[in-house]
């Protein structure tokens, strides 16, 4: 990094986590491949991730030869001040450009267990963190503008094609695992049990500019009202809070058990679910 003046382009190239089994298999033969690959998990995929093992696996390794996700690489090359200039896979690895453009990131702990800290627009527009389960892969948090910049939303107000997110992460925000330790935010009464999602400073400033202010004169929720309008594009997710929370301002208590009642018959009864 400090070799590099504002301005300097770093190119390299890496085999993703995503593209390691393929990798490794054409590597050596079936049977070969079959004995090694449960060994090749645990070493270079559990043990790093466990503080029991992390110190003896990077005291063998010195950190070496690890198997990294598409997004940990982009968000760790984010998080250290580069801006993603381009990049293109060949067979199994990625090549890419990038730009230093910027000074590296002042989050001192970037989250790398199964718990993240996410940071949220909250209650009079004051930060406050998140409690969940991790889908993403490590340093995804890093790279959100990007991703938005590169694929922008689906019709739910997703980010389209997210390659952050693990393919068991998808389960668990199936079936709204992932959610579980927002109950220590509801309890600490960072959010309220029904009202608007809390959402990030980035996806937050897609919003208009009346919803921003109307946000922010409530509480965060745990079950949105999308949940109970089973809204299908960004612009209806916009009008679907709009009116929820204008129906707040004046009834809260019945709009949120309305609100409550409708978005627990949609999961139950209408297979609503997260993505």
């Amino acid at each position: 990094y400090n070799k590099l003046s504002t301005g300097g382009l770093l190119v390299g190239s890496f085999i993703p986590l995503e593209n390691f089994d393929s990798h490794l298999r054409g590597q050596m033969p079936h049977f070969l491949y079959a004995i090694m690959l449960p060994f090749y998990f645990i070493f270079h995929r559990v043990f790093p991730k466990l503080a029991i093992t992390k110190q003896i696996y990077f005291i063998l390794t010195d950190g070496k030869n690890r198997t990294l996700s598409k997004a940990e690489i982009f968000g760790r090359l984010s998080f250290c001040g580069f801006k993603m200039v381009k990049y293109e896979t060949i067979g199994n690895q990625i090549y890419f450009t990038c730009k230093k453009s910027k000074t590296i990131s002042e989050e001192q702990s970037p989250s790398y267990g199964p718990i993240v800290k996410l940071k949220r627009i909250g209650h009079h527009g004051r930060i406050i963190v998140i409690y969940k389960f991790r889908t993403m892969y490590p340093f995804s948090e890093f790279i959100q503008k990007d991703v938005f910049e590169e694929n922008n939303l689906d019709a739910s107000g997703k980010f389209l094609n997210d390659f952050r997110i693990t393919s068991w992460g998808r389960i668990l925000r199936k079936y709204f695992i992932d959610e579980i330790p927002q109950l220590y935010n509801w309890l600490r009464s960072d959010i309220n049990l029904v009202g608007v999602r809390a959402i990030s400073k980035h996806y937050y400033n897609l919003y208009p500019k009346e919803l921003q202010e109307l946000r922010i004169n409530f509480k965060p929720g745990l079950i949105p009202p999308y949940y109970a309008d089973m809204p299908t594009t960004f612009d209806e997710i916009v009008e679907s809070e709009v009116r929820y929370l204008q129906k707040k301002k004046e009834k809260p208590i019945i709009t949120n058990m309305i609100y409550f009642v409708k978005a627990l018959i949609n999961i139950i009864f209408s297979g609503a679910r997260s993505k």
